[in-house]
């Protein structure tokens, strides 16, 4: 059960991280801000810190991770063209962002709940991952 779990957690924390790092790099060419900038190349480095321990947890167990949802990424991938192609605003830009954290920590949240018997070193990461997009999330007020 613990393995079980640690997979599909380290699983769900991938896939996490894909949706965030690609959401960033989708956004990053609107940035007006220099702050702003700043603020989501250091997301996405860290995201990308995060990425490569979780790598290193799934070659142990011999998994290959998991891509988004590919609906749930297509539909972001439209709302985020959609409205930037309407107002390409940094204020448009952090609310994007901040929409996307919070269903990040939502859900992150939820498979760190189901997931409980994963080993802690793999719940680390989750709420790390968690950490970061809340973060995140209150850097982006400053913009709204």
């Amino acid at each position: 059960m613990i393995e079980q779990d640690t997979i599909k957690l380290l699983r769900e924390c991938d896939a996490g991280i894909k949706m965030g790092v690609s959401t960033i790099d989708e956004v990053l060419q609107y940035v007006k801000s220099e702050e702003l900038k700043k603020a989501l190349d250091e997301c996405r480095d860290e995201h990308n810190r995060l990425d490569k321990k979780l790598q290193e947890l799934l070659d142990k167990y011999k998994d290959d991770g998991k891509e988004p949802n590919p609906i749930a990424k297509g539909m972001s991938w439209i709302k985020t063209n959609v409205k930037l192609s309407i107002n390409e605003s940094d204020g448009m830009i952090a609310d994007l962002i901040t929409d996307g954290c919070n269903m990040g920590v939502k859900s992150l949240s939820k498979y760190l709940n189901q997931y409980a018997a994963a080993d802690e070193e793999s719940k680390d990461i989750c709420k790390k991952l968690i950490k970061l997009e809340e973060q995140l999330s209150v850097q982006m007020r400053d913009y709204l």
